[in-house]
């Protein structure tokens, strides 16, 4: 398979730059993969596709503040973004202006707290060192880290609106964008019909990291860690056991119990680089929430493995024609 047989024109201006002004007031494409076929709802009436049966499986992972805005000492403006805690105050980073940050490199990003590049690595990435305890002053000092296709500066509004309103714990620099639809009020009906179930995916750069090579089955995705508690595990067993209808919510769940089977559910601490394109096939989720997401993207490649390539591109025409909000703060869709 190739890339560019996942390529689809999007007008810019179906690219969400807002949130909707409520949460749960998203459209909501339906698409039911046996019968080939589409309907058109919104998201308040995601409920009524619940059964009594089924387990819903949300990510609660929190997104970290991860940009943060720098300065070298000769004054050139640095941004970096958080990828990953390798151990306490260094992290695994991208940077720009990428040519200025050799190794050896000093961002100041106030008076007291600086940083300092140890390593380059390879696709960019950089290792930096925190001379003082990052993870307890990116509240004051980080932004929010909105995807650069969202073209403005974060605003107070994001720092509610780019969280989940179950985020618990985590290290994620972008959000589970499936789970941001979700209202107070609608969790609640879902919780009121079905089983509702928690797993921590740190949201990392495996989901926004273009793909290299056009050849699909060349592309290796980077590792993101997962967490499944003692309970969850019970839960996921027995549902796999007796049949039930397991729901993922965003393509982090996806990921995350796709890979937990190989291990039979087991609780704790575990890494996942599943990279799952058409001809992968499924061995936990039956059905799955999911955003519009980027052309040629390991996402796109992720949902047209369970919805199928032709059905889901003649979905997207759909989407686009009826004028659906795309990526991160647009619509969704859910796939039965």
């Amino acid at each position: 398979m190739k890339l560019s047989d996942f390529d689809f024109l999007l007008p810019e201006e179906l690219i969400a730059q807002q949130p909707p002004p409520k949460r749960g007031e998203s459209r909501m494409m339906i698409l039911y993969r046996n019968e080939q076929r589409i309907e058109h709802s919104d998201f308040r009436k995601f409920p009524e596709f619940i059964e009594r049966d089924d387990i819903i499986v949300i990510n609660v992972t929190r997104v970290i503040k991860a940009r943060l805005i720098g300065r070298r000492p000769t004054g050139g403006k640095v941004e970096i973004l958080l990828l990953k805690r390798i151990e306490e105050n260094l992290w695994e980073v991208l940077g720009k202006p990428g040519r200025r940050l050799r190794k050896g490199t000093r961002i100041i990003f106030a008076p007291g707290e600086e940083a300092t590049i140890e390593d380059e690595s390879e696709m960019g990435k950089r290792k930096v060192r925190f001379h003082f305890e990052i993870e307890k002053e990116l509240d004051k000092i980080g932004r929010v880290p909105l995807p650069p296709y969202i073209r403005r500066e974060p605003s107070p509004e994001d720092e509610e609106r780019y969280q989940t309103i179950f985020a618990k714990e985590g290290r994620s620099v972008a959000a589970p964008t499936a789970g941001l639809h979700f209202s107070e009020e609608i969790l609640k009906k879902v919780k009121e019909k079905a089983t509702v179930v928690e797993i921590i995916h740190n949201v990392g750069e495996a989901t926004f990291r273009p793909l290299q090579s056009e050849k699909i089955e060349e592309n290796k995705l980077p590792e993101e860690e997962y967490y499944i508690s003692p309970q969850t595990s019970q839960e996921l067993k027995r549902a796999v056991e007796q049949g039930r209808r397991i729901i993922a919510i965003g393509t982090t769940v996806v990921r995350a119990l796709e890979s937990a089977f190989s291990h039979d559910f087991s609780p704790g601490h575990h890494k996942t680089d599943l990279f799952i394109y058409p001809g992968y096939e499924f061995k936990v989720v039956k059905a799955m929430l999911t955003n519009f997401h980027l052309p040629r993207s390991s996402l796109v490649l992720l949902v047209s493995a369970f919805a199928g390539r032709e059905f889901l591109l003649k979905a997207y025409k759909e989407a686009i024609e009826k004028r659906y909000r795309f990526y991160s703060y647009g619509d969704c869709m859910l796939i039965l």
